[in-house]
């Protein structure tokens, strides 16, 4: 007799949520993984800590980002959508990654999400989240606006401060990094360096 798995309440309740109605194969060829997978994701871990759903999934999206989850990250969009995260949260999510794992780790997931939304019948491209312009003045007093809010008075004048070989490093980090994304909208400061971190930690070998 095939094997059954026994999956808590907590762990299917908080599995349908996620997916409504949908009964993966893995129950079928893999049910042991599934057993103890589910139970420990959907159950233990969602049970310890006080996180929202949203910043759950923000986590769980940025994290695969940064571990290059690819397959995984399609099915966690559909399952933010279906926990009521925004589609404009879910694409900042993706857009500020490009800053941290450059483009050739972000392009695919930038198709996947598109392709999922366009599925979703979310018409693209959303509503425009940007606060600055191309220019470089704005992208500058924007980036160095968003610094100060997200780190501290320290970072006023950073673009400034950066090693004389090669000051366009501390330049881009204002202008790019912050300017272009930390000033979105969609995201609040403290999601997106919450989402930071979890790009990095995700990528390994992140310990200076």
């Amino acid at each position: 007799m095939a094997y059954t798995a026994q999956l808590t309440e907590a762990a299917s309740d908080f599995h349908e949520r996620l997916f409504p109605g949908f009964v993966s194969d893995f129950l079928r060829t893999d049910p042991e993984f599934i057993e103890r997978f589910d139970n420990f994701a959907f159950d233990e871990v969602v049970s310890t800590g006080e996180l929202s759903d949203r910043t759950r999934m923000l986590c769980w999206l940025a994290t695969l980002l940064g571990c290059q989850g690819i397959d995984e990250f399609r099915g966690m969009v559909n399952a933010a959508l279906n926990m009521g995260v925004e589609p404009e949260a879910i694409q900042e999510v993706v857009y500020q990654a490009t800053a941290y794992l450059g483009i050739g780790r972000v392009f695919p997931f930038l198709k996947a999400k598109n392709e999922l939304f366009e599925a979703h019948g979310i018409e693209l491209p959303l509503v425009e989240q940007a606060t600055t312009t191309p220019d470089e003045a704005s992208r500058y007093e924007g980036g160095e606006k968003a610094q100060v809010a997200a780190i501290g008075e320290q970072m006023r004048g950073y673009a400034e401060r950066g090693n004389p070989d090669y000051p366009h490093i501390a330049q881009w980090l204002v202008k790019n990094c912050f300017g272009d994304y930390y000033t979105r909208g969609g995201l609040t400061i403290a999601e997106r360096e919450m989402c930071t971190f979890c790009y990095i930690a995700a990528q390994g070998g992140c310990e200076a």
